[in-house]
């Protein structure tokens, strides 16, 4: 485990803030080069949620989730995998170098209601990007 994460505060808040609100309860993992440190501007940012218990997140979960991202301010790709459904070979490399991006006690603990507004606009974007 790291505490890097080469991603702007500005653009990590909003990341934190949005899984926050579509995925409360789920500890979530950054890995990949954004975490290595070998990342570029234009590099995704890879993200494994670990449900309670370990247990999988419901697709429309995820779904909702993948196009939160999709309609945020963050200016680069936001990759989200589901632990439950990985197989265990890349649980041993995320393992291995990762950052707890949000901790299984704050993702008990968090305060949806400070998201609300965020999401709304959120969701108003989503909305409008669908077909």
């Amino acid at each position: 485990m790291t505490n890097r994460l080469e991603l702007l505060p500005r653009h990590r808040r909003t990341v934190k803030s949005i899984l926050r609100l579509y995925v409360p309860g789920v500890e979530v993992w950054a890995y990949g080069s954004r975490v290595r440190g070998d990342c570029y501007d234009g590099s995704d940012l890879d993200l494994v949620l670990r449900g309670p218990g370990l247990a999988e997140i419901s697709y429309s979960r995820l779904a909702a989730l993948r196009r939160a991202f999709s309609a945020s301010t963050i200016p680069i790709i936001v990759e989200v995998r589901d632990w439950a459904a990985m197989p265990s070979v890349f649980h041993r490399e995320i393992e291995s170098l990762h950052m707890v991006l949000v901790p299984r006690t704050e993702a008990r603990t968090s305060d949806r209601t400070n998201c609300q507004p965020a999401a709304a606009k959120l969701e108003e974007r989503a909305a409008g990007s669908q077909p």
